[in-house]
C-alpha cells in the first residue's frame, strides 16, 4: 500500500489516534466546502491528517486550545518553542525533578502554554491529568536528559507544521461543551468525535459516564449531519455493551489496536477499535478491518 505519513502533533494525549488516522480518513466524507467539527480534540491529529479547509476544534482542556490559539495569532511561534525548550531543557538536566515540579508550580499559577508543553513532554507516561482543583498532578517522569537536541527539533518541527495548516486553513479553536460545538453544525458540516472512551478512561476534563455519551448521540441526531464516532469495541477482557445500547443503529469499522502498558511483551494487549458512523462507508467493513488490521501491510510513517 506505500508508506502514509502520519503528521504528529505537539502534544501527547491518551488515546491519540495516530495509528488510525488512515482508516479515519479513508472513510470520512468531506470536501473543501465541508466544515469540519470536532468536539473532543484532544491533541487534533485527527484533524491535523485530514486537513479539512474550514474547521471548528473545541476541547474542555482550556491550556491545548489556548497553546493553539496562541499560534494561530502569532504570539506564539517555533522559534520561541525551540529557545524555551533549550533553555528549560538545559535545566531539566542539571536539576532533574527538582525543576520539573518548579515549572508545575509556575504552570498551576501561570498557566503558560509552553510550560504546558514542557510538563506534557517530560511528566510520567505523558499523561495529561487534572485534579479537582484544576491543577496539573502528573508526576516527573525521571528523564533529566529529555530534551536532547533532537527531541527539540521534533517538537519544533511539529509545531511549524501546525503553523502552515494554520496558513493556509479557516481553523478556529474553542474551550466549550460538545453541546454547543455540535450546535454549530450546519447541513454543509461533518462532525468527528473521540469522546473518552467510556468506561476505560476519566479524568477532571473527562467526567464521562453513560448519561454523557446518551446526550451526545441526542446532540449528533438533533444536528441531522454526518458523523462519526471512535469508541473501542472490545478487548480480550470484556466487550463495550454501549455499541449495541446506544449506537446500535450505527454503521461500525474496527480495526485491532496493540498498545504497551509495561516493558514486558506480556504486557502487549489489543483493544479493538470501533469507528461508527451514521452513513453507509466507502467499503465494506470487513474488508476495511481485514486491511487494516495488519500493520505490516502498509508502512506509516510519522512526522
Amino acid at each position: 500500500m506505500g508508506n502514509i505519513k502520519i503528521h504528529i502533533p505537539p502534544f501527547k494525549t491518551q488515546g491519540i489516534k495516530s495509528k488510525l488516522v488512515p482508516l479515519i480518513k479513508e472513510n470520512v466524507r468531506i470536501d473543501n466546502s465541508t466544515l469540519w467539527i470536532e468536539p473532543f480534540m484532544g491533541s487534533g491529529v485527527v484533524g491535523l491528517n485530514v486537513a479539512p479547509r474550514k474547521a471548528v476544534f473545541a476541547d474542555l482542556n482550556p491550556h491545548i486550545i489556548c497553546f493553539y490559539n496562541r499560534l494561530k495569532s502569532r504570539e506564539l511561534n517555533s522559534c520561541m518553542v525551540a529557545e524555551y525548550l533549550h533553555e528549560q531543557g538545559a535545566l531539566l538536566a542539571e536539576r532533574g525533578g527538582e525543576h520539573y515540579y518548579h515549572v508545575r508550580d509556575k504552570f498551576n499559577t501561570e498557566h503558560d502554554p509552553l510550560d504546558f508543553l514542557f510538563l506534557n513532554r517530560s511528566c510520567f507516561n505523558g499523561m495529561i491529568r487534572f485534579n479537582r482543583h484544576n491543577e496539573f498532578n502528573v508526576p516527573y517522569g525521571h528523564k533529566p536528559r529529555r530534551f536532547a537536541k533532537a527531541y527539540i527539533t521534533k517538537i519544533v518541527n511539529q509545531v511549524r507544521h501546525f503553523e502552515k495548516m494554520l496558513e493556509s486553513n479557516d481553523w478556529i479553536f474553542l474551550c466549550q461543551s460538545f453541546e454547543k460545538t455540535i450546535a454549530m453544525a450546519d447541513e454543509n458540516s461533518f462532525v468527528y468525535c473521540d469522546p473518552p472512551y467510556i468506561g476505560r478512561h476519566v479524568d477532571y476534563y473527562d467526567n464521562w459516564d453513560e448519561s454523557r455519551e446518551i446526550a451526545l448521540l441526542k446532540c449528533l441526531s438533533k444536528s441531522g449531519v454526518r458523523y462519526m464516532l471512535s469508541t473501542w469495541d472490545f478487548n480480550r477482557y470484556r466487550n463495550n455493551p454501549y455499541i449495541d445500547l446506544i449506537w446500535g443503529a450505527c454503521n461500525k469499522i474496527t480495526q485491532e489496536h496493540f498498545y504497551f502498558v509495561g516493558a514486558k511483551e506480556t504486557n502487549r494487549n489489543m483493544i479493538m477499535e470501533a469507528l461508527l458512523t451514521n452513513y453507509s462507508t466507502r467499503e465494506e467493513a470487513n474488508d476495511i478491518a481485514s486491511e487494516h488490521t495488519a500493520y505490516g501491510q502498509m508502512s506509516l510513517v510519522f512526522d
